[in-house]
């Protein structure tokens, strides 16, 4: 089966103990080349752990993890030259200039992309080119960040494993660093760890949610917002007598409640499988025909409001902690698992 082939990650029923502490449990999934996946979870869920054994930093207890076809374990040289890997501390030596570590990293790596010319697009791409002679203790955090994704882009990997690539940075930063990851993404298989659902929700087309040491949702966001869903919402911004309001509104199909939340504002719930653009027309119709007739009743704005990535993640860890405590009543390990080192991700 071609598609088979054409997955860059496969992960099969991972699983990692620490002692008598589990922090991964049957942990699979698989990404696609040319995928950017975000991998999401609160601090202590098993992130950089996936991380460290898809890297060949860490063996797993049990199960398989595979890059474009090769097991991390079998062949660990030829599976570690796929892969580009930066840490939430990048691994930087602050008393070299960019220019020589970057090239002890192209001799590290074994690298033999022609050097000068290797390097010099790399600074291009990450733009670092003007900080290339200076000592790296001198730089920015932004550039620091920079020259880490400049040394997980030598050898020029299919693969990007970037955990918590902003983590620390500025808000101008954070936007420059999204910006290169979705450029670098044209052309690689990325996956990105994060806590921070914005950042994600920035960059990633799929999602997986992993709390506890296990997955607990992998989908696109549209999908996991879709499904967690419920009702869709509107949000509608009208002036003019509320008693009309809410009267011309209940007479509408499609709508199951309707609430005046404050002055001009009000909150519709839509019924379950309604069409929010047959409903948003069915709106706009009535209160034109309104404002026509009488100039009552004026609709100034109109938005869906869907469930955000942050209620569903909060609604999905929420459950499955439920769950594992009424599982199992180990919530002690569980909660020294969580506060140990297991996750090196920091809020």
């Amino acid at each position: 089966n071609g598609r088979e082939q054409s997955y860059m990650i496969e992960i099969n029923n991972i699983c990692k103990n620490f002692g008598a502490k589990q922090a991964l449990r049957d942990v699979t999934f698989n990404v696609a080349e040319g995928e950017i996946m975000g991998f999401l979870g609160p601090n202590g869920a098993g992130k950089t752990t996936t991380m460290n054994i898809l890297t060949g930093y860490l063996s797993a207890t049990s199960g398989t993890a595979r890059i474009d076809g090769v097991d991390v374990l079998e062949k660990p040289l030829l599976a570690k030259s796929k892969i580009g890997f930066l840490p939430e501390q990048p691994p930087l030596y602050m008393d070299m200039t960019v220019k020589e570590y970057l090239n002890f990293v192209y001799g590290l790596k074994n690298c033999r992309l022609p050097r000068a010319q290797h390097i010099k697009e790399i600074c291009e791409v990450v733009r670092i080119s003007d900080v290339y002679g200076r000592i790296i203790k001198n730089l920015s955090k932004g550039y620091r960040q920079r020259v880490g994704l400049a040394q997980a882009l030598v050898g020029d990997p299919q693969l990007l494993i970037l955990d918590e690539p902003t983590v620390g940075l500025d808000p101008a930063q954070i936007i420059e660093i999204r910006q290169l990851i979705r450029q670098l993404a044209k052309t690689r298989t990325v996956l990105l760890s994060s806590h921070i659902l914005s950042e994600v929700q920035a960059v990633c087309d799929r999602i997986i949610i992993l709390h506890q040491g296990h997955i607990v949702a992998d989908a696109s966001q549209e999908e996991l917002t879709g499904q967690m869903g419920g009702q869709m919402q509107l949000q509608l911004e009208v002036e003019g007598n509320s008693k009309t309001v809410l009267e011309t509104l209940r007479k509408i199909g499609g709508i199951a409640e309707a609430h005046r939340q404050e002055e001009k504002q009000y909150l519709l719930h839509l019924e379950e499988g309604c069409k929010s653009e047959a409903v948003r027309r069915e709106i706009f119709k009535a209160f034109s025909r309104l404002f026509e007739r009488d100039g009552s009743c004026l609709l100034l704005s109109m938005q869906e409001k869907g469930r955000t990535l942050e209620e569903v993640f909060m609604q999905l860890t929420a459950q499955d902690a439920l769950a594992s405590e009424q599982e199992q009543p180990q919530t002690e390990n569980e909660s020294e698992k969580e506060e140990g080192k297991i996750d090196g991700s920091h809020l």
